[in-house]
């Protein structure tokens, strides 16, 4: 397994854009910026009021996108999306936009997030005749509205979003239309924004600031949203229920010059490292992150303790997706490739490695190893969140229990032995919850937990629609 697989993956990105004669340019520009929600497949469709046009493929959005594709996607309407499957294999038949043609009307649907009822309602649909194009269980939202659209597009999704449980951030597209839903929790993030008099939505704010795009507001847990000719409608058919937001997007997901859940991940992961510090100090010559992922909670941290905070591991940027393998001699290949130790500057030295999460642990082992090569004198580490114990059923891809090093070692020094640290301490719950200046109701902690606001299916590790 790469070090890459054994990070928790981003789900997806969704990006709409509605009323800009460059819809699909602007598109391509706002996908960019989330391509850190995924980068296994690509796609934007757009419409003109007659017709819907889509291009996608595999890869990242500027290997699936270039000049003379953009220019064969016209329309003043547009939405896109990145994929990390989830559920689905990661083919093109699963990449989004997904688009059909029903009743005189295309649909263009793309999603962030995971139904967790999907398997059960698709074997239902298909037993009703329904005929299914890919594994995703996006799909199965299109399907449900199919079935109500003789009551009007707004009626049908509120009739399918009803039937639907688990999370869910969504752009649609008609001929004349821009849709956005949001689940009753609002576990993935999802905001509205303001573009030359038109509207953008989008995953995360960080595409409104590529684009020139103002920000306006979240799109609310529960709500429908529809954009057409004249103007914004919203309604919240829905009963409200207690948010579950994924707090994962402040600690990992999330870009750190993003707005999410109304709070900026920059300044949250910064608390988080400042908590850290405040709970758990050894003594020790350094601060330093695993770059990227604990940068900013290691420089809350270094903030916080008085601690120097240093760049011990450099990052090669260049590192694609893909690379001529290793021979077996070089053995530290594969941890090297990406980061390298500043040898004079560990050597001899007591080190305290920032975190933001350990999930698998082999990926912090191989790396902790390394810095003992070059000669670090201890080692110690401090992770921005509790323990992660439990599989998520909405949309990060640990979704079986065993991947877990926290469920399979649930001692911390046991953990700490596995990885090879002389010390390991993670944040508490209330430290966590406190940096994000949010209250604990407001979240869904299940991954710390176990406490699931929705019941996840019996067994875990197969509720999509095929093995992953």
């Amino acid at each position: 397994m790469s070090e890459d697989q054994e990070r928790p993956r981003e789900e997806c990105g969704v990006f709409a854009v509605y009323g800009n004669e460059d819809a699909a340019r602007i598109a391509f520009f706002g996908l960019f910026a989330l391509q850190h929600r995924g980068q296994e497949s690509a796609g934007i469709a757009t419409a003109d009021g007659c017709q819907i046009w889509e291009r996608k493929g595999m890869g990242l959005v500027s290997e699936v996108f270039r000049e003379d594709t953009l220019t064969k996607l016209p329309g003043r309407l547009a939405i896109g999306h990145v994929r990390y499957s989830t559920t689905g294999s990661s083919v093109i038949s699963n990449a989004q936009p997904f688009l059909v043609h029903h009743a005189d009307e295309y649909y263009a649907l793309a999603h962030n997030g995971n139904l967790i009822n999907a398997l059960e309602l698709r074997r239902g649909l298909e037993e009703r005749g329904s005929i299914f194009q890919s594994t995703m269980d996006s799909e199965v939202i299109v399907h449900l509205m199919a079935l109500y659209l003789k009551d009007g597009l707004e009626e049908a999704l509120k009739k399918a979003f009803a039937r639907v449980e688990g999370a869910y951030s969504i752009v649609m597209l008609t001929r004349k239309k821009v849709i956005a839903a949001r689940d009753p929790r609002g576990f993935r993030p999802l905001s509205l924004g303001r573009l030359n008099g038109g509207w953008v939505v989008a995953s995360e704010t960080c595409a409104f600031d590529l684009v020139g795009a103002t920000y306006e507001r979240e799109v609310l847990p529960g709500e429908i949203i529809t954009i057409d000719e004249n103007g914004l409608t919203s309604s919240m058919p829905f009963q409200r229920v207690k948010p579950a937001h994924c707090i994962f997007e402040l600690i990992y997901f999330a870009r750190p010059d993003s707005q999410v859940f109304g709070e900026n991940v920059y300044l949250c992961r910064k608390r988080l490292g400042h908590n850290l510090a405040r709970e758990y100090r050894p003594d020790v010559d350094i601060v330093m992150p695993f770059p990227d992922s604990g940068n900013y909670a290691a420089l809350g941290y270094a903030e916080e303790s008085g601690i120097p905070f240093e760049m011990g591991m450099i990052r090669n940027h260049y590192v694609g997706r893909t690379f001529i393998q290793p021979t077996q001699p070089m053995r530290d290949f594969g941890v090297r490739v990406k980061l390298n130790p500043v040898r004079p500057l560990l050597e001899g030295k007591k080190v305290l490695i920032v975190e933001d999460s350990i999930i698998r642990g082999t990926t912090s082992r191989n790396r902790v190893r390394n810095l003992r090569d070059v000669g670090a004198k201890e080692i110690h580490m401090v992770v921005s969140c509790p323990p992660t114990a439990h599989p998520c059923p909405y949309g990060i891809d640990f979704s079986d229990k065993g991947e877990l090093v926290a469920a399979q070692k649930p001692n911390t020094a046991e953990i700490a032995r596995f990885i090879g640290l002389d010390s390991l301490h993670y944040l508490s719950r209330e430290g966590m919850v406190m940096a994000t200046g949010m209250e604990p109701d407001n979240f869904c902690l299940a991954c710390y937990d176990g406490n699931y606001p929705l019941s996840p299916p019996a067994d875990m590790g197969k509720f999509c629609f095929e093995e992953r």
